[in-house]
């Protein structure tokens, strides 16, 4: 009787431990539903959910890897430690400063016996764990409608605080919205600094691999994000003559980005939040849309 009732106890606590691991872990994630994908981000990390209404078999299997650039070279492994039937591929590239991009593909069968694929995206290194969690959460029906946001831009959540926008802002990404002419901002919630940390600075180096403009001067700057005064880096990019799909889509000629990462209420924030010369730039020296969170610190 004593065993069983310990038993009942340990299974308790278990129980609750798990509960309040997956609360920290929901105030962190924001989700959003577009054309029949799902879009996630939590602790830097972007990934989606696709479900193929195809049954899950080898027919339909060879398709959703057309679909998705899976080439037949490319090693299907089994992840026997998820809990649903699967094929996973792994890709990785490493760039010349030593950046390493990592594409995790899923290929699930689900509740439904239909295939679900799972995208995850990192830097340096993968966490299956981590994914063997979102797609058993996913798969399961446990991620609350409140991590959810709305295709609709009034008002967005950021970082746990809503702000209201007028509704002429783009989703880009889940978390990265962009305002025409006011400016355009990205950001994801951590568990820890160092992931926050980590997080700002992929970013910066992605950005130089990408986006193909020159560096014209990089500097750390005094600034106020959600009213914590930190430190930012602050970089400049020379597009002028430069044949870029991100400075044609804007007119520019010179992209000014600031790389934050900072503890923000109960978590840490890792945000990047840029603008153009030609947008709407206030006496702060600043667009609107980067006011709504930051401003430069002059004291």
């Amino acid at each position: 009787m004593k065993k069983s009732i310990a038993l009942i106890v340990i299974s308790l606590i278990v129980c609750q431990v798990i509960f309040s691991q997956n609360e920290a872990l929901f105030s962190r994630l924001r989700a959003i539903h577009n054309s029949g994908t799902t879009f996630y981000n939590v602790d830097g990390i972007d990934f989606t959910k696709e479900t193929i209404s195809s049954d899950f078999n080898t027919k339909n299997l060879k398709k959703a890897y057309r679909k998705n650039k899976i080439k037949k070279e490319d090693v299907k492994e089994i992840d026997k430690e998820l809990n649903f039937e699967n094929y996973r591929v792994v890709k990785r590239e490493q760039f010349d400063n030593g950046l390493i991009s990592v594409s995790i593909n899923y290929f699930v069968k689900n509740k439904n016996n239909r295939i679900s694929v799972f995208w995850f995206s990192y830097y340096d290194k993968n966490n299956p764990e981590f994914e063997r969690k979102m797609i058993e959460l996913i798969l399961n029906d446990k991620i609350p409608k409140s991590c959810f946001s709305s295709l609709k831009t009034e008002k967005i959540n950021f970082a746990g605080r809503e702000i209201e926008l007028g509704g002429n802002c783009n989703w880009m990404n889940i978390n990265n919205i962009q305002c025409p002419y006011y400016g355009q901002m990205n950001w994801s919630v951590h568990k820890t600094k160092q992931s926050a940390e980590l997080s700002i600075e992929n970013q910066l180096k992605a950005t130089k691999i990408k986006n193909g403009g020159k560096v014209l001067s990089e500097e750390e700057v005094e600034i106020v994000f959600e009213d914590v005064k930190t430190k930012a880096k602050k970089v400049l990019y020379d597009f002028t003559g430069v044949t870029s799909l991100l400075a044609s889509m804007s007119g520019g000629k010179n992209l000014t980005i600031y790389y934050v990462s900072e503890k923000i209420r109960d978590n840490y924030v890792s945000c990047v939040l840029s603008f153009w010369n030609n947008d709407n730039i206030n006496p702060s020296g600043l667009p609107p849309l980067l006011e709504e969170v930051m401003s430069i610190d002059n004291d």
